[in-house]
């Protein structure tokens, strides 16, 4: 079964449930599969079509109805300026569709450069089987999108919702945090939703009494993306005792690897668990992680020399440092491309980030390489504060709690931290300006 049999399954066992919420307009099952089959007689068939990922209903008709007449859906993020979505469309001309492929989604990697990975219909079905077994996703789960759904983390929660018949509803983000808050007013009793840790750290920041008000109806909080410090992470689980809280590793390119929750009363920093009945993880002998399974990618769009460097023997080889525990769990070390060599020591950023997050009066912070006149590279902090501090009391605090060498030699204050549309540290950005 691809997702949209499942689509037509709920359609025929739940006619009336309602199946897809965005502000005041919702769907049910039967009207949903109603009007995905009327707007696949107007789109295109079997071809690869790229089209904007807006926050609405109008998106997910759109997207299910183009995997009905066999096309490659490519959502794109909605703001993309012309000029750079004219050019994914022409990047992908010379790609010819398969009928194994249902998705296309771009990624930035390290280097800037955009990748196109292409999404199997077995791993749409995989991931949404992931998200079931291992974070308790059922028939009266109510899930809330918070991301673009021209993002996996968003877009891949569409599969759980048809696969168990449960509703989707659809908000613009993060940026009128109302929103979110209004959505968990609607009459369901279990809601879920993905956060990256930005946005968790923004809620416990300023909206920590809002989130303990719905605490009984927060079944289950899912983050990833990039690194939650061992404080929110600390945070959240005093805030809601009762839910289950999931720091999980994933991507684009590998799907849903493992989940771990993190609210079981050890809090272990950087864990995200055992790998799911549908993946397997091996750490190869630099110590990368490498992923298997039902829910990895076919490769990337148009880019033979890229896929072959990254998938082998249907194998991804990520570009995180990682390790498997004495319970089996998967222990996240850091990603290869942003390690910081000073002094002849190697850094993981996210160490010193933890670290210095914890400090009450640090709001946001990140951990860049910046040019020395002996070492050649040194570490420096950049941090935003929610309370006076001085630097002094910043490198003793952090000197504390972390060998020497990891201490940083620069720091500065500012306004923001610069991060990606998806909430991840936008190290690239401070490479690039440094």
């Amino acid at each position: 079964m691809i997702l949209e049999d499942y689509l037509k399954q709920d359609a025929e066992l739940y006619p009336n449930k309602t199946a897809i919420i965005c502000g005041d307009k919702s769907l049910t099952f039967c009207e949903l599969w109603n009007a995905v089959c009327k707007t696949a007689e107007t789109l295109p068939k079997d071809e690869i079509v790229v089209f904007r990922a807006s926050q609405d209903i109008d998106f997910m008709v759109k997207y299910l109805a183009l995997h009905i007449n066999g096309s490659v859906a490519v959502p794109v993020e909605k703001d993309l300026p012309e000029n750079s979505f004219n050019e994914i469309i022409e990047f992908l001309k010379p790609c010819k569709p398969t009928p194994e492929v249902a998705d296309i989604l771009f990624t930035t990697g390290t280097i800037g450069k955009k990748k196109g990975v292409m999404i199997p219909h077995r791993a749409i079905i995989g991931n949404g089987e992931n998200v079931i077994e291992v974070q308790g996703f059922d028939h009266d789960s109510a899930f809330i999108t918070t991301g673009p759904m021209s993002h996996i983390a968003s877009l891949s929660k569409i599969s759980p919702v048809l696969i168990k018949g449960a509703t989707l509803i659809i908000t613009e983000g993060m940026k009128n945090v109302n929103d979110f808050f209004d959505a968990m007013d609607l009459p369901f009793q279990k809601f879920g939703t993905f956060l990256v840790p930005s946005a968790i750290r923004i809620l416990l920041q300023f909206s920590e009494d809002r989130l303990r008000k719905y605490a009984s109806k927060i079944d289950f909080i899912e983050t990833g993306a990039a690194a939650i410090s061992t404080s929110d992470i600390q945070k959240l689980c005093e805030v809601l005792p009762n839910s289950r809280l999931y720091n999980s590793y994933a991507s684009t390119e590998t799907g849903l690897v493992c989940s771990y929750n993190f609210n079981d009363g050890k809090c272990l920093e950087g864990c995200c668990g055992r790998p799911t009945s549908r993946t397997n993880v091996i750490i190869s002998p630099e110590g990368l992680i490498a992923c298997q399974g039902k829910t990895i990618m076919t490769g990337y769009a148009c880019d033979d020399e890229l896929t072959n460097k990254v998938l082998i023997d249907n194998t991804i080889f990520t570009s995180d440092f990682g390790e498997i525990d004495q319970d089996g769990n998967l222990r996240i070390l850091g990603r290869s491309d942003d390690i910081i060599n000073t002094g002849g020591f190697k850094v993981a950023p996210t160490e010193v980030e933890n670290v210095a997050l914890s400090i009450p009066q640090i709001a946001d912070c990140i951990c860049v390489p910046a040019p020395h006149p002996v070492l050649g590279t040194a570490l420096k902090l950049i941090y935003v504060t929610k309370a006076a501090i001085s630097k002094k009391e910043i490198a003793l605090f952090i000197k504390s709690k972390v060998e020497s060498f990891k201490v940083p030699f620069y720091y500065e204050e500012s306004d923001k931290i610069q991060r990606t549309f998806n909430g991840k540290l936008d190290r690239k950005f401070y490479r690039q300006n440094q």
